[in-house]
C-alpha cells in the first residue's frame, strides 16, 4: 500500500477537472446563445462564419443604400411631375393664344404667365436636391457634358446605268429610271439613266424635287457617288434606307459618319447595391432646364421673344428669350415645341420609373440572400439549446459522481493505519 501518491484520488481528480471543464463550457454556450465563443471551440468554423457575417452586413446595408436611391429617385421624380403639369398649362396657353379671336394685349398676358412658368421650370431644375446634391441641372456626381447632335454622312454609289424602268427606292420614295435622255422629272419621281454618267446627276435631281428627302438631306454628286448629308434637325443614327429592283443590283450604301442625336447633360450617381466590390448600378438624371427641354432660346431668334424674358428660378434675373405667342404662326410654333418637351420629361419620368422598380427588385433579392445566408451562418456559429442542455445535465452529474469518488479516494489511504494496531 502507497500513501505518497495517492493514484485512485489523481484519477479521480483528472476526471472531476474534465467534466467540470466540460459543464462550464456548456454553460458558457447555453449563457450566451453561441456554439462558437472563442476560436478554440471550432477554428474552421470561426473563419468561415465571420466571412458570412460580413457578407450579411454588406448586403443589409446595400438594401439601406437600394432604398436610399429609390428616396433620390422620387425626389427628382416628384419635381418633374410638377414640371408636367407647368407644361401642360404652357401647351395649353399656346393653343389659346395661336386663336385670332386674342387682340395683341391678350397675347401679351398670355406670354406674361409663359415667362413665368418657363422661369419656375428653370427654379426647379436649378434647386431640387437630395442630400444636399443637384439632381435636374447637371452640376453634381459625375457630369457629362451635353453631347451635340452629329449629322450623318452617307455615300450611294451608282455601280452601273439603271436599265429603263428599274426603280430605286431611298426612305420609302421610290423612283423609276428611263433610258430616254431628258426625261428628268422631279414632279413624277422619274429620273434619265441613258448613260451611267449622268444618271446620278439625274437622280439627285430627282431627289432635291421631292420634299420628303429634301427636307432631310443635302445632296452633292461626285461621279457616280452621290452623297446624303442629313439636315439640322434631322441627325439620326438610321441612315438613309435604300434598295433597288431590277436585272441587277446598281446602288451600293457606304456610311462615312454615323449620325447621332443631341444627348443633354447629365449627372450620374454610383449606388452600392451588393455587398462586394464592383456590385453598383449607376442612375442618370438629365437636365431638365428649359434649354435642354428647348422652350428657351437667344432673345429674337425665330421662334422666340424678342427680349430675355426667363429667369433662372434663383434671382430676377432675366438671361434666356421665353417661346413667342405674339402672332398665331408663333403660338402654334410654340404648341410644337412644348410637346417636344412634354415628351422629353416623360421619357425622363419613364427612365426614373424603371430604375426604381429595378431597385425594389433589387432589395427583395438583397432580403432573401441576407435571410438565407443568416441561416447558413446560424447553423455554424448558434447553439442547439436542447443538445446542449443534454451535455450540461450529462456533465453535471459526472461532476457530482467524480466529486463523491475523490472523497472515497481519499479515504482509501487510512486503511494503512489498520497495520499500526
Amino acid at each position: 500500500m502507497r500513501i505518497n501518491h495517492n493514484i485512485a484520488a489523481l484519477n479521480t481528480y483528472r476526471q472531476l477537472n474534465s467534466a467540470g471543464n466540460a459543464q462550464s463550457k456548456s454553460m458558457e454556450k447555453l449563457s450566451s446563445g453561441l456554439r462558437i465563443n472563442r476560436a478554440g471551440d471550432d477554428a474552421a468554423g470561426l473563419a468561415i462564419s465571420e466571412k458570412m457575417r460580413g457578407q450579411i452586413r454588406g448586403l443589409d446595408q446595400a438594401g439601406k443604400n437600394a432604398q436610399d436611391s429609390i428616396s433620390m429617385i422620387q425626389t427628382a421624380e416628384g419635381a418633374l411631375n410638377e414640371t408636367h403639369d407647368i407644361l401642360q398649362r404652357m401647351r395649353e396657353l399656346a393653343v389659346q393664344a395661336g386663336n385670332d379671336t386674342n387682340t395683341g394685349t391678350d397675347r401679351g398676358e398670355i406670354q406674361k404667365e409663359i415667362n413665368q412658368l418657363t422661369s419656375e421650370i428653370n427654379r426647379i431644375g436649378n434647386t431640387t436636391e437630395f442630400n444636399s446634391q443637384k439632381l435636374l441641372n447637371a452640376s453634381a456626381g459625375s457630369v457629362t457634358a451635353v453631347s451635340p447632335a452629329v449629322a450623318g454622312n452617307y455615300t450611294l454609289t451608282l455601280s452601273a446605268a439603271f436599265g429603263n424602268g428599274e426603280k430605286i427606292t431611298i426612305d420609302g420614295q421610290e423612283f423609276t429610271a428611263n433610258t430616254t435622255a431628258g426625261t428628268t422629272n422631279a414632279t413624277t419621281g422619274v429620273f434619265a439613266s441613258d448613260t451611267a454618267g449622268n444618271q446620278a446627276t439625274n437622280l439627285k435631281a430627282v431627289i432635291d424635287g421631292n420634299a420628303t428627302l429634301s427636307a432631310k438631306y443635302t445632296v452633292t454628286v461626285a461621279g457616280n457617288n452621290l452623297t446624303l448629308v442629313q439636315k439640322a434637325g434631322q441627325e439620326s443614327p438610321t441612315g438613309p434606307v435604300v434598295s433597288d429592283t431590277g436585272a441587277t443590283a446598281n446602288a451600293t450604301q457606304t456610311t462615312n459618319t454615323a449620325g447621332k442625336l443631341r444627348e443633354e447633360a447629365k449627372s450620374s450617381f454610383s449606388t452600392q447595391i451588393g455587398a462586394n466590390e464592383n456590385q453598383t448600378m449607376t442612375l442618370d438624371f438629365t437636365d431638365m432646364r428649359a434649354a435642354a427641354l428647348g422652350i428657351t432660346g437667344t432673345a429674337a431668334a425665330a421662334g422666340f421673344t424678342a427680349a430675355n424674358t426667363v429667369t433662372d428660378g434663383t434671382d430676377n434675373n432675366a438671361n434666356e428669350a421665353a417661346l413667342d405667342v405674339s402672332t398665331a404662326a408663333n403660338a402654334g410654333n410654340a404648341v410644337t415645341k412644348i410637346q417636344a418637351a412634354i415628351e422629353k420629361v416623360s421619357a425622363e419620368r419613364s427612365k426614373l420609373g424603371a430604375n426604381q422598380n429595378r431597385l425594389e427588385h433589387t432589395i427583395n433579392n438583397l432580403n432573401t440572400s441576407s435571410e438565407n445566408l443568416t441561416a447558413a451562418e446560424s447553423r455554424i456559429r448558434d447553439v442547439d439549446m436542447a443538445k446542449e442542455m443534454m451535455n450540461q445535465t450529462k456533465n453535471s452529474i459526472l461532476s457530482q459522481a467524480a466529486q463523491a469518488m475523490l472523497a472515497q479516494a481519499n479515504q482509501q489511504p487510512q486503511g494503512v493505519l489498520q497495520l499500526l494496531r
